[in-house]
């Protein structure tokens, strides 16, 4: 502060003259330019400054490169690769790192935006070939098409290029991960299922080189069916490609032994399942499961939603993990099912897991399901032991659920069982055309003998004597299937009863009942009456089919439910009640007299009125 003196004089300094100062500057010049002055270009050489390029952008450093004058002087040739490449590279620019701190090259982020890059400049190098005669190695964790200097991309899609023509040859690693990236992301694949028949390829050849790489794919294998919707099971897979060894926790029974085993009731340590009723139940429980989701989805409800609902928390689930992954597929929401104790779950296009595949409430239901499915089982068979499913075992929460929106849950599963019982025993008859043939020809020269004068008639009587014995049309006659019973007949394919009657009736052969066997008759000249037909019906009936019909004539507003009552008061189902009135109704009369709605069809309702009496 008293370095300021405002009394003080300075002294004047003078500028210098600017043409001083350039004649100095220029004279400096030329005295730095005599030191370059004794540097020779006699050698002929340069140096070229390159970038090599890093990951990270800003990262990197310069290269000089010593080049002959003479060659620069001489128009360089045009590099088309390098100039693909260039243009791969100049993807990344349009994705820059949204993070500021990337120094940690295994990030998730960085591995996030690492992965992005990778699909985008992976589908524009998808259907690149190449011949690069030279081989440089490469090696890195997490490779990527940007990591690659020139000559290693050459060395990478000359290996890709052999690799796709089925030549597979020891690399560097690094770019075996790099081409398995391409098949996890889809990348130069025609579908889901020709990607995964690539990477069992590329496993089953390079295993033989590097062991190690079974511990990835084993796991990327796996990630691969849970992520892809693929037309086949992962069960099927496994079984198909010996690979149980590498998926010891990996369920690979029948989704029926995976329903067993999740459900509340294990159907499969009942007596009925187990005497022979195996191949039955198993059938049977695909038909009704079938039937209840189908019933389910009428209502705005999804079954299988309901049934695997795991109530433990799922958590989130990342598939190809370890691999450069870019979850580029869009994903509808759904639940893939690996095991007893293994679901995914994906939820608006995000996955989780879970070790808990079903809820308490879902086992129950199930079980139910089983059992009652069972019990209907036993009685249409006449099994000698009884069973009884309750609702009870149904949550309660999920009963109302279920009964508010019109699903009841008992009368499905027993329409469903009866139907899937009458499509797994109905008759079916195979008809020859040759042999039917035959057979219409000899109806009609019978049909003309016994169109005769009447002193004919009483003169001569008609000789069916060869219509007594089997062997007389063994010649035109095939085979009519029922069940596991066989007759003799000239039929082949399903036909209606009708022409099963005909088949029946010219081959000399009479139904016997519900088990399906067959008893041979004689052809009688005489035709059988309509009130034959009736009467011989009305004996078949038993007392309380009789008395059901009674209760169904009255036609009042309660008839089901006193039906009902009284198909209970017997120990019989309604269903397996009317079903054995319908089938004793087409071997005498060939027709059914009941509806589906327990109704008599007004064709026959006089003739049912005679027949018990009303």
């Amino acid at each position: 502060m008293n370095d300021y003196v405002n009394e003080k004089k300075y002294q004047p300094f003078k500028i210098p003259d600017r043409r001083n100062v350039q004649e100095s500057g220029a004279s400096n010049i030329r005295t730095q330019n005599s030191k370059y002055s004794q540097m020779s270009l006699s050698d002929g050489l340069f140096y070229e400054i390159e970038y090599d390029n890093s990951p990270f952008p800003g990262v990197g450093k310069f290269v000089l490169k010593a080049q002959n004058i003479v060659q620069q002087i001489v128009q360089p040739q045009k590099d088309p690769i390098r100039e693909l490449f260039y243009r791969m590279r100049d993807i990344a620019r349009q994705y820059p790192v949204p993070y500021s701190n990337y120094n940690k090259f295994y990030d998730r982020r960085i591995q996030k935006w690492n992965a992005r890059v990778f699909y985008k400049q992976a589908q524009f190098m998808k259907d690149f070939e190449d011949d690069y005669p030279g081989s440089v190695p490469f090696s890195s964790y997490y490779p990527y098409y940007q990591m690659l200097s020139y000559e290693q991309l050459r060395t990478y899609f000359t290996w890709r290029s052999k690799v796709r023509k089925g030549d597979v040859h020891s690399t560097s690693m690094s770019y075996v991960f790099l081409y398995t990236y391409e098949l996890l992301n889809n990348i130069g694949v025609e579908s889901p299922k020709d990607g995964l028949d690539r990477l069992m390829a590329l496993w089953a050849s390079y295993r033989t080189y590097e062991p190690s790489i079974d511990k990835y794919f084993a796991r990327w294998i796996k990630d691969y069916h849970i992520y892809y919707e693929l037309p086949h099971t992962f069960k099927e897979f496994v079984e198909e490609n010996n690979l149980s060894g590498y998926y010891p926790d990996i369920y690979t029974g029948s989704s029926f032994d995976l329903f067993c085993t999740i459900s509340k009731y294990d159907i499969r340590k009942s007596g009925f399942y187990s005497e022979g009723n195996s191949k039955l139940v198993k059938d049977c429980f695909y038909f009704v499961l079938d039937r209840i989701r189908t019933e389910f989805e009428k209502a705005g409800f999804h079954f299988y939603d309901d049934l695997f609902n795991p109530s433990k928390r799922p958590v989130p689930w990342t598939p190809f993990k370890d691999a450069l992954f870019y979850n580029w597929l869009r994903q509808p929401d759904r639940k893939v099912v690996m095991s007893e104790n293994e679901i995914y779950i994906c939820r608006n296009n995000e996955w989780e897991f879970s070790n808990v595949i079903a809820s308490a409430e879902g086992r129950q239901l199930l079980g139910y399901i089983m059992k009652q499915m069972e019990s209907v089982l036993r009685q249409i068979k006449k099994y000698k032991y009884k069973i009884s499913a309750s609702l009870d075992m149904i949550d309660q929460a999920t009963r109302l659920k279920l009964q508010k929106s019109g699903l009841f849950i008992d009368n499905i599963v027993k329409t469903a069982v009866m139907e899937f019982y009458r499509e797994a025993t109905k008759t079916v008859v195979t008809v020859n055309p040759a042999s039917l043939e035959r057979i219409r020809q000899e109806s009609l020269a019978i049909q003309e003998a016994l169109i005769v004068d009447e002193e004919e008639e009483n003169n001569e009587a008609f000789s069916l004597e060869h219509f007594s014995t089997g062997d007389a049309h063994s010649d035109s006659l095939d085979t009519i299937h029922y069940g596991s019973e066989h007759l003799d007949a000239g039929c082949t394919g399903t036909v209606d009863s009708d022409m099963e009657d005909s088949c029946l009736e010219r081959s000399g052969m009479e139904h016997s009942g519900m088990n399906g066997s067959y008893v041979k008759q004689s052809v009688s000249k005489e035709p059988i009456q309509a009130a034959d037909v009736w009467e011989s019906l009305r004996s078949a009936l038993s007392g309380f089919e009789l008395k059901a019909l009674a209760i169904i004539l009255q036609n009042d507003g309660d008839m089901y439910q006193r039906l009902k009552e009284y198909a209970d008061s017997q120990n019989i189902m309604l269903e397996v009640l009317a079903d054995g009135i319908n089938k004793k109704a087409m071997d005498h009369i060939g027709d059914s007299i009941l509806d589906e709605d327990f109704n008599i069809y007004e064709d026959y309702e006089e003739q049912v009125k005679g027949m018990v009496g009303l």
